[in-house]
Parts: structure tokens; sequence; C-alpha cells
């Protein structure tokens, strides 16, 4: 954790919907002059696609049928580490983009799939902000849960979290229903052992809980909408949290536990600005302090 230079990071799996609390946070930062230096978990890969696809390739001929992208073995978790701590210190690191589509990669005149070089984070940046997997992961080797002073987990229950990724490798990337669920089932390993644990690291979680049936995910034809999803957040230490506030300011809602608010699904995005806007407040206000401003 940094006063001079805070990390944010937002933790989910595949298909978890970290995207909209990215999508928040960029709005906050922006209403608020916020200079951020964003970067992706997907960037942390070890292989490009096609390695990928050949290791995989290559593990199943000698029996391991859980190679995936949520394990220790083709993440860089040393990379992770590093930056988190570097940028802790003085606001510096080393990072580079993952080119997921043709539009991606077509600025770079690279073939989707690829990494670009790594380079420097831009210089004077006021906070550091991490999408992706792995913002929370503990390991016997590494300790990356212990840089960001927000940590924020999004975990949809299990079978919306599939839907999401059927939806979107079916509609998107052009994937059959076969080839996602072989997908789900060689994460499966390190799901559990991986993602799972980061949850419990988190300073906040949002899970969305659909109020549809999704018993079977392998046969849902969409995603079931905001409207039809109730959003549990929890925090892991509620001192500080005006709930009395959130509940007056987000009609529907209530308390569940101490510790945790139910909104509705449409009101995921309005709770995430009214609980986050006032932790980059004081972000922003401890390090104007520490610099001596």
């Amino acid at each position: 954790m940094s006063e001079r230079h805070p990390i944010i990071a937002i933790t989910g799996s595949s298909g978890a919907g970290t995207t909209t609390v990215s999508r928040t946070f960029e709005n906050i930062f922006r209403r608020e002059g916020v200079k951020s230096a964003i970067v992706e978990g997907d960037s942390f890969h070890r292989y490009d696609r096609q390695e990928m696809k050949q290791r995989m390739a290559q593990a199943e001929k000698e029996g391991n049928n859980h190679f995936s992208h949520f394990g220790s073995e083709n993440n860089l978790f040393g990379e992770i580490e590093k930056l988190f701590k570097t940028y802790a210190q003085n606001g510096t690191g080393r990072a580079r983009k993952y080119l997921h589509n043709a539009e991606e990669a077509e600025p770079f005149n690279q073939e989707p799939g690829t990494f670009t070089p790594w380079e420097d984070l831009p210089a004077g940046t006021d906070i550091l902000f991490y999408e992706g997997l792995h913002g929370a992961v503990v390991t016997p080797e590494h300790n990356i849960a212990q840089y960001p002073d927000l940590r924020v987990g999004v975990v949809p229950v299990i079978n919306l979290e599939w839907i999401q990724k059927l939806w979107r490798d079916q509609h998107k990337r052009g994937y059959s229903t076969e080839a996602v669920t072989d997908t789900i089932l060689r994460r499966m390993p390190d799901y559990v052992h991986y993602i799972v644990p980061q949850f419990a690291h988190t300073h906040v979680n949002f899970q969305r809980v659909p109020m549809v049936d999704t018993s079977n995910p392998f046969i849902a034809r969409d995603i079931p909408s905001a409207d039809e999803s109730m959003v549990v957040i929890r925090f892991a230490n509620p001192k500080g949290i005006d709930f009395q506030y959130l509940l007056s300011m987000i009609h529907d809602s209530w308390m569940s536990r101490a510790n945790t608010i139910v909104v509705p699904g449409g009101k995921m995005e309005i709770a995430m600005q009214l609980i986050f806007t006032p932790f980059v407040w004081r972000m922003m206000e401890r390090r104007k302090r520490a610099l001596g401003g």
C-alpha cells in the first residue's frame, strides 16, 4: 500500500463482468481529474494466443486436461507483483497490452492475440488501475494482494458467470457451446485454487444474483438482464461506510447483514459511483498530504 502512489485492483474471472466496474472507475477518474495508469491483467499472460494453443495441445497429449489461463504456470505473477511494488514505491513500472481482436491490433500493425512490447507507464500518474484475473492473488511465491490500496472483487453466482462467458464467446468470438464448455471444465481446478481465494482478500465484493431460472446455463438463450438481478455488495470492513446514506440514495435496497447491502441490478453502477467516489477522494487527499501539498 502507498499513500503517494495508490493502486486499485479489480479482480474476477473471465466473463465475470469486471469491465463494468472498470467503466465506472474511468468515469470517476475523468470527473475528478485523476490521471490513471490503466493496466489489463490479460497482458500478464505468459503466452500469446498461438503459443497458448500449442502448449495446451501438448499438455493434453501428456494427460494434463487442466492447462488454463487461470493458473500460475501460464501467468507472470512475478511481473504483476513487481509492477505493483515498483509503482507503490515511486509511481513507475512497466507494462504491455494484449491485443484481443483485429480492432485493437490494427494501430500496432500486429496480429490479434499478440502482445505489444513492454514499455514504461506514463509519467506523472496519480493512481495505478489494474483490471484482470489476478489482482489479489497470494501464493507461496508471490503476494500480489499486499500492494493495492483498494481491492474489488466481481463475482457473479457461478451459473450466471458461465452464462455470461457462453454468450460472449459464442456471439463475439464464434465459439461453439461445446468449445466453451470444454474451456470451463479445463479451468475449474485453477478457478478453485487461484480465482476464488482472492475474494477473501478483497475490500469490496460485488456479486450479481439473477432472479430468473439459471439452473442450466448451457441452454440459456440470453444473459439475465440487470433488471432481472439483484447485486449483493459485501464490505470486508464496514467501518466508515455510510449504509444509511446508501439506502436512502438507492431505492429498493436493503441490508442483509451488518456488512452487506443488496441493491437492484439496474442500480449497480450508481451504487459503485456512490461507494467508490469517496474511496478515490480519500486516496487523492492522502496522496496530496504525502507529497507535501
